[in-house]
């Protein structure tokens, strides 16, 4: 039985076997389909010890993903709402836009000294027709002044406050006011009824030439109002046989009840009355 090799010698023959082979590799191609061979068969080792950082890696994209799409997603959503918003405000705007130029342009056919007021609230109570508008004593509004939107008369200021006013509307049952018949000069005295759009022409005789559909006028007595100026049209008109007066209701020109803006006529700009008249307005 032999002794074993010394570990010197095999250390030394692997050493000169190593650079053999190294030698042969670079000098030769003869080892290319060993570690051709070789490199398939590690292959898979290299994938499963990298698996678990490709794995992370992936995992923290994928986070970052979801992530950063679910705060994309929250960002247009704010960005679809405030844009939803403009748009509805832009339509607010063009709407406001288009009465207010309807004002001015009421004002300059008026031709009077007129002051633009935002209606700024109504009157909680079922039994009372008022408004409430941003001008008061500081803008020289004084009670009795005639309160009017770009389609007619409203109402008239019945308390001016410092920075608002309360505005009594036509359609107040405690209103009235002297009209004409704007086809013939017909005058009668129109009244309110306490409900919106409801007006009527108190004691107006059955022979009197009304028809439905007349435009109803101003005719300055009393100088609340303007002068000639659009107050209401006839909406009905009964005769019942017997009776001394017809049944005549009719409805304000005005948008009373979709107004947001409106115009108050200054006392100087009525007509100065030249001799005294009894005023049957309310």
């Amino acid at each position: 039985m032999s002794a074993p090799a010394n570990p010197l010698y095999r250390l030394v023959a692997a050493l000169i076997l190593s650079i053999c082979v190294m030698v042969l590799d670079q000098r030769t191609p003869w080892a290319e389909p060993i570690r051709y061979f070789l490199g398939a068969l590690t292959a898979p080792v290299h994938y499963i010890a990298h698996l678990p950082v490709d794995s992370g890696q992936w995992l923290s994209e994928q986070a970052q993903s979801r992530s950063s799409l679910l705060d994309e997603n929250r960002r247009l959503q704010r960005k679809s709402l405030i844009l939803e918003q403009k748009v509805q405000r832009l339509a607010v705007l063009e709407a406001e836009n288009v009465r207010l130029r309807e004002l001015l342009n009421s004002s300059a056919n008026l031709d009077a000294n007129v002051l633009v007021a935002e209606i700024i609230g109504l009157d909680a109570d079922p039994n009372r027709q008022e408004l409430v508008i941003n001008k008061g004593a500081g803008s020289d509004v004084v009670t009795g002044q005639a309160v009017l939107d770009a389609q007619g008369l409203i109402g008239q200021v019945v308390e001016a406050g410092p920075l608002s006013s309360r505005v009594l509307l036509l359609t107040d049952a405690s209103h009235a006011m002297s009209v004409q018949v704007n086809r013939n000069g017909v005058r009668a005295v129109l009244a309110g009824t306490g409900q919106v759009g409801g007006l009527r022409l108190l004691y107006v005789p059955d022979t009197a030439d009304i028809e439905e559909g007349d435009l109803l006028v101003s005719t300055g007595l009393g100088q609340r109002y303007p002068r000639g100026y659009p107050v209401a049209k006839v909406t009905s008109v009964r005769h019942q046989s017997g009776a001394a007066f017809a049944e005549i209701t009719a409805r304000p020109t005005a948008r009373i009840d979709r107004a947001s803006h409106v115009l108050l006529v200054q006392p100087s700009a009525l007509p100065e009355r030249k001799t005294p008249e009894v005023s049957d307005e309310g």
